[in-house]
């Protein structure tokens, strides 16, 4: 018996499916000699650093570095159940071995070897790697399985870069968080860089001076040509008085054929671009769409940096294509044009996963119970193919130069040859009611020859300004990410830029989470708090330079020419390095960040009570607990109240023999409290101790 875990059950349900494991059972599927169970994402996680030391609870400055000598990994509490079920299979005699066939990729692989390790198993490995969840590709890849020691380098490079994101988002976040005291100051490799992207187009923005410049617009007979820029007004008016009353001849008119080759594939960060662009998704929720499109074997793997298919594919896409003109008429191509599928075939451009194409079980999408959003991205996705497979987008333009009173005025003009692939892209904007882009706008073209003479109506100044630059878009956002430290990256590194494709919707959701990111309509700015935050830290952790280099040398431990352990003390020494540099902070600048957030002092530590979204909390992490007082949920008010000395009247507390009563509660003290949760989970800390006041006429109840 063989088992085989999968990243998600909806691709465990569509593998079991071709091997014939069809026998549903609690967690797995099996028949035909094969089990098929599932990991639901990750399963096994780093522990955090109170199991490492009881002490790590608080964010303390002089606990810094926290760098475990050894790492320990734990079963996630939300997910224990299907480990079991895992465990249990793995360690089962009557399974042989084991195939991984979770996402292939460095974090699929991370996925399935913390649980093979987590579990104690040590049967023998195969490895699935496939990028589609057809019957075909399944069928091909279970034909295709590899040894599992095959992978070994990429799993120590996924180890590598699972640790060092802990060494400094943990270290980075709790350093910055315990010197300014004000709220938590999250540290990331990936979202740092982002947020200080997005800082540095803000300051640009906010610095820039426009300039004013001025052209001379010559009227003649509904021809609108334009003179050169004038930086002062006097020399625009002086030029346009000269004119006026003068003949202008054409002198030169330049026509030339330019054109606009079709488009590559969709990678995700393209596709989510598109989608922001056209439609104004996020690029989490394209995502979420795009894979709930995978899942149903709609479209092939979501995750993807690749924008070609591998060689061995022109048969498919062209069956794909077909298909996909069948499913959305409005799509079709020129019937005169022959698709040239070749041009979107590259193996030697594919890594992992090849482009994002539709499947032919698009044939079938009458009976997919799409969402509104899910119909637009497979549209999308397929008008891309389409696309790509089609010929040239040429269009011609015309500049007229005309010479008047010894100056020059421009007039240009533009028209459509050859709609070749943009005929697609042209009917996807039709049916969705989405405007041309404005550089492919025709522009009629003027009728004029060299020689000839005009007798222009009218000479004007017309006053212009320079502009900004314009803030960052979801769409521009994912570009910049995408290339961001890129020139310092190698060719061969597993991903270039900043994040992956798959990670980079959720750095911006929770920049935003966080309260360092807002959302105006479709621009990405910076909250006050972001821009503090990037103006205290340093370069080292704020420069996409850092995932350049570790990108690089993960590249080298995933072929074996990089040890891990070398790769990890550069990590070790770097965080050591920050923690003793950036020890201290004066005293006026503690207070910078949410300083009116402050409900009071904490009871314990004296440090400040601060409202957060979970409620209030002390911002020195001591461990005092002051969001609720005799069992029920207070408001920020109430807290400030308590803090003050001030009474808090209450209603609706439970006595001890059931009942119910009013009364003033008054902070009196602190005191330790510890308890088990259902769960075994111990937790301790301290939290406010209460007398109680009762108003007249009303039964006292005991006092805690």
């Amino acid at each position: 018996m063989e088992l085989v875990i999968t990243e998600k059950p909806s691709v465990a349900q569509s593998i079991a499916k071709v091997i014939g494991a069809t026998e549903r059972c609690e967690g797995f599927l099996k028949g035909s000699g094969y089990i098929v169970s599932w990991c639901v994402g990750h399963l096994v996680e780093l522990s955090e650093p109170d199991k490492y030391d009881e002490r790590y609870k608080q964010w303390r400055l002089d606990d810094l570095p926290i760098i475990p000598k050894d790492w320990l990994y734990e079963v996630k509490k939300d997910t224990e159940k299907q480990f079991i079920v895992v465990k249990k299979l793995m360690t089962d005699p009557d399974v042989t071995s084991v195939i991984c066939a979770t996402d292939a990729g460095r974090e699929g692989e991370l996925i399935f070897r913390l649980v093979y390790e987590q579990a104690g198993c040590r049967k023998p490995v195969k490895r699935l790697w496939i990028s589609s969840m057809e019957e075909t590709a399944i069928r091909s890849g279970f034909a295709d399985l590899r040894s599992g020691s095959d992978y070994d380098n990429l799993y120590r490079s996924a180890l590598c870069r699972q640790q060092a994101d802990w060494l400094v988002g943990l270290n980075g976040t709790r350093l910055f968080t315990a010197l300014y005291r004000r709220k938590v100051l999250k540290v990331g490799r990936v979202q740092t860089p982002t947020l200080a992207m997005l800082v540095e187009r803000e300051e640009a923005i906010r610095s820039f001076v426009k300039k004013p410049f001025y052209t001379v617009h010559m009227n003649a007979g509904g021809i609108d040509a334009v003179s050169e820029t004038y930086q002062e007004k006097e020399k625009a008016e002086s030029v346009a008085e000269r004119c006026r009353g003068n003949l202008a001849c054409v002198s030169r008119v330049f026509s030339e054929e330019k054109y606009v080759a079709p488009p590559k594939l969709y990678d995700l960060t393209t596709l989510q671009r598109d989608a922001n662009r056209l439609f104004g998704l996020t690029a989490k929720k394209t995502l979420q769409c795009t894979q709930s499109l995978y899942e149903k074997k709609l479209c092939t793997y979501p995750r993807t940096d690749s924008m070609y298919l591998t060689d061995d594919m022109e048969d498919t896409a062209a069956n794909v294509m077909r298909t996909a003109e069948d499913v959305f008429p409005y799509l079709n191509g020129d019937p005169s044009e022959i698709p040239d599928i070749k041009r979107t075939l590259n193996s030697g451009k594919v890594s992992d996963h090849h482009a994002i194409i539709p499947t032919e079980q698009i044939k079938n999408i009458v009976d997919a119970d799409l969402s509104e959003d899910e119909m637009k991205i497979l549209s999308l996705i397929s008008a891309r193919l389409i696309e790509a497979a089609s010929g040239r987008y040429v269009y011609k333009t015309v500049k007229a130069e005309i010479e008047c009173a010894w100056n020059v005025f421009t007039v240009t003009g533009r028209c459509v040859v050859t709609e070749g692939w943009k005929k697609a892209e042209n009917a996807l904007r039709k049916k969705y009611g989405i405007r041309a882009d404005k550089e492919d706008e025709e522009k009629p073209v003027p009728q004029i020859k060299e020689g000839m003479i005009l007798s222009p109506d009218k000479f004007s100044v017309v006053e212009g300004f320079t502009k900004p630059p314009k803030h960052y878009t979801e769409d521009s956002l994912l570009l910049a990410m995408e290339h961001a430290g890129a020139e310092e990256t190698n060719d061969d590194a597993e991903r270039k830029g900043l994040g992956t494709p798959a990670t980079r919707a959720d750095i911006i959701e929770k920049l935003v989470r966080d309260g360092f990111v807002k959302r105006e309509k479709k621009q990405m700015l910076p909250t006050d708090d972001g821009v503090k935050l990037i103006t205290v830290l340093p370069d080292v952790v704020k420069s996409p330079g850092l995932t350049a280099d570790w990108e690089n040398a993960l590249a080298l431990v995933a072929r074996g020419e990089y040890a891990p352990e070398q790769f990890m003390e550069g990590i070790r020494n770097m965080i050591t390095d920050l923690v003793k540099t950036y020890d201290k902070v004066r005293e006026e600048n503690r207070v910078m960040f949410g300083s009116s957030d402050a409900l009071g002092k904490c009871p314990k530590c004296g440090g400040d009570i601060i409202s957060g979204k979970f409620g209030p909390y002390c911002s020195e992490k001591c461990g005092m607990s002051v969001g609720k007082a005799m069992g029920k949920q207070l408001t920020d008010e109430e807290v400030k109240d308590l803090l003050e000395g001030k009474p808090v009247y209450m209603t609706g507390l439970k006595s001890r023999k059931g009942g119910t009563y009013n009364a003033y509660v008054n902070a009196d003290g602190i005191e330790e409290y510890s308890f088990t949760k259902d769960d075994g989970t111990e937790v301790s800390g301290y939290r406010m101790k209460y007398k109680l006041e009762f108003p007249k006429k009303e039964d006292k109840a005991d006092e805690r």
